[in-house]
């Protein structure tokens, strides 16, 4: 793969930002081990407006990360501190070492494949990244559009759940994995024999079948993807999860869910929120957008 990925142009459009209320009525019956609250700052709705704009195909890979690291001698958060944010056996670990060249640390045998996509990313690698390949990172509102298109669908390729078109975790166990426990245990046996590995999958894998309208790939799981957008409510959200609301005005959205996450994560319109200071994890990463 070349240093810089295809970039795919979406005219200019007009849609509805954030999650219908079916969609929580929804998450509700499913029996998904968050409660509704969880879900109330991707509600309401709002009506948006957008120019056109281009974002990348693919999410930016540790080859391409590394062709840029190579030109510039950037070294990114993690690598300055001496460490980054892991899952571990049981919970999430400051781990040693652990960087984009070493997603598991510096104890574990393992160093990501080329065309993985690169992870333990914060924003600010991102948009060093970003800037040197001429492009930027998308708004909130441009990733959800190139995400599902101007009408609502709960995934990329619409509302049917399909294990085959998406790396998360059903990928890997099935579509019956819902509550915590049985995630975590399922992780803690995997991690037995190799130590806390990324799952990442080369991207594109799942293409065409996973692709967004636009024809955008792996907008549904492998890493969480960074935005430019500050964290902020759409509009009043009374029944909002209190842990969310206090991260409104300080983090950053993240979008897309990843390899750890269940199907629920991993929609078109599902919100995660970041530490724009510093915060990296064996699981984020991000793509590119631009100007047309």
């Amino acid at each position: 793969m070349t240093a810089l990925d295809e970039a795919i142009v979406v005219p200019d459009t007009e849609f509805d930002l954030g999650t219908p209320e079916w969609v929580l009525d929804w998450l509700e019956e499913q029996g998904q081990p968050s409660p509704t609250s969880w879900f109330r700052d991707e509600t309401p709705q709002v009506r948006v407006a957008l120019g056109s704009f281009s974002i990348d195909r693919h999410p930016v890979t540790v080859g391409q990360y590394a062709a840029f690291v190579a030109d510039t001698g950037y070294r990114t958060v993690a690598e300055r501190r001496g460490w980054s944010v892991v899952y571990g056996a049981d919970y999430w670990e400051e781990t040693d070492g652990a960087s984009w060249r070493r997603p598991a640390g510096s104890q574990a045998d393992y160093e990501p494949p080329l065309d993985h996509p690169v992870v333990h990313i914060a924003p600010e690698d991102a948009k060093a990244f970003a800037s040197w390949a001429g492009k930027r990172l998308p708004t909130e509102a441009e990733w959800e559009l190139a995400a599902r298109g101007a009408g609502y669908r709960l995934w990329p390729w619409g509302d049917v759940w399909s294990r085959d078109r998406a790396n998360t975790t059903e990928f890997r166990v099935g579509d019956e994995l819902l509550r915590a426990p049985e995630w975590r245990a399922w992780w803690k046996e995997t991690t037995r024999a190799t130590g806390p590995v990324p799952l990442t999958t080369p991207v594109g894998s799942f293409s065409p079948l996973g692709d967004s309208p636009f024809g955008v790939a792996d907008m549904a799981g492998n890493v969480y993807e960074w935005t430019a957008s500050p964290s902020r409510l759409y509009g009043p959200s009374p029944k909002c999860d209190g842990a969310l609301r206090s991260v409104m005005g300080r983090y950053r959205v993240i979008r897309g869910g990843s390899w750890m996450s269940l199907r629920f994560q991993a929609r078109t319109s599902e919100r995660f929120h970041g530490d724009p200071s510093g915060w990296a994890c064996f699981a984020t990463g991000f793509r590119c957008a631009g100007d047309p």
